[in-house]
C-alpha cells in the first residue's frame, strides 16, 4: 500500500467504524434511510461506514467524507459477503475505497479464490479488507494480498466456535502473527468492548448491531424488561 492507499488506512487508525445495514424485509431496509444513519454515524464521530448492497453504497458514497467500506451480500449459506468476482468488482465501482470479501477457505460460487477477487478489486483501484474466521484464514487472506484483515466471521462457520461478546482473542493472535491492520469486528455491543479490541491490537473497530439495528437491541432491553420481577412497577 501507498500513497492514497495508504492514508485511508490511517484515516481508520484508533476509531470506530459503524456498520449501517438492515436485513430483507425489515422497515429500514431502504438505501435512503441507510443513507440517512451514516450521516447521523459520522455527525457522532465514526471514522468511516461499512455498507452493503450497491443501491446502499451509491446513496452513501456521495454524503460522507470518509472512507467507506462496501460488500455486497448475496445468499443465505456458505460464502455470503462479496462472494464472487462479479461482485467484488461491482462494489468497488461505487467508489467505495475499501471492498470487504469473505476471507474464508470456503469454496465460492464462482470457483474462484479469495487471492482472484483481492487481485480485481486491486486492479479496480480499491483495497481489499478479508473478513476471516480464524488464524488459518488470517495467514492464507495476507498471503493473497489482504490489505485489512478482519475478525468478521469469527464464530459464523461451522469451524469456529461464538463467542459470547468480540473474540478478542482473535484479534490478540491476528496482532500479532499478522502483518497487516487488523480490523476487530463482530459481537461488539459496548464501548468497552470496543476498547478492549483497539488495545488487543486492532487498528479499527467495526459496530454494527448495537447502534443501528434497533430491532435488536429493543429485543435486548425488552427481554430484560420482561425477565425482571413481575412486582416490579405494578401499581398497589
Amino acid at each position: 500500500m501507498e500513497g492514497a492507499r495508504m492514508s485511508v488506512v490511517e484515516a481508520l487508525k484508533g476509531g470506530l467504524v459503524v456498520s449501517v445495514q438492515a436485513y430483507p424485509g425489515e422497515p429500514m431496509r431502504d438505501p435512503d434511510t441507510m443513507r440517512r444513519i451514516a450521516q447521523a454515524c459520522m455527525l457522532g464521530g465514526a471514522v468511516g461506514i461499512r455498507a452493503q448492497g450497491i443501491a446502499d453504497l451509491v446513496a452513501i458514497r456521495p454524503v460522507i467524507d470518509q472512507p467507506l467500506i462496501g460488500l455486497w451480500k448475496d445468499g443465505t449459506t456458505g460464502v455470503v459477503i462479496t462472494p464472487t468476482i462479479e461482485h467484488a468488482i461491482a462494489v468497488a465501482r461505487t467508489g467505495c475505497e475499501i471492498v470487504a470479501i469473505d476471507g474464508t477457505l470456503r469454496p465460492r460460487p464462482d470457483g474462484s479464490s479469495v487471492a482472484d477477487s483481492i487481485a480485481a478489486i486491486h486492479a479496480a483501484g480499491a483495497l481489499a479488507m478479508a473478513d476471516c474466521s480464524s488464524l488459518t484464514d488470517g495467514l492464507a487472506a495476507a498471503a493473497a494480498g489482504a490489505d485489512l484483515i478482519g475478525t468478521t466471521l469469527s464464530g459464523y462457520t461451522d469451524d469456529t466456535a461464538k463467542t459470547d461478546g468480540p473474540d478478542l482473542a482473535l484479534v490478540t493472535i491476528f496482532a500479532r502473527e499478522l502483518d497487516r491492520p487488523i480490523v476487530a469486528e463482530g459481537r461488539i455491543h459496548t464501548p468497552s468492548q470496543a476498547r478492549a479490541a483497539l488495545d488487543a491490537g486492532a487498528h479499527t473497530v467495526v459496530v454494527g448491531t448495537a447502534i443501528t439495528h434497533p430491532t435488536t437491541i429493543t429485543t435486548w432491553f425488552a427481554n430484560s424488561v420482561r425477565h425482571s420481577d413481575d412486582s416490579v412497577g405494578r401499581f398497589v
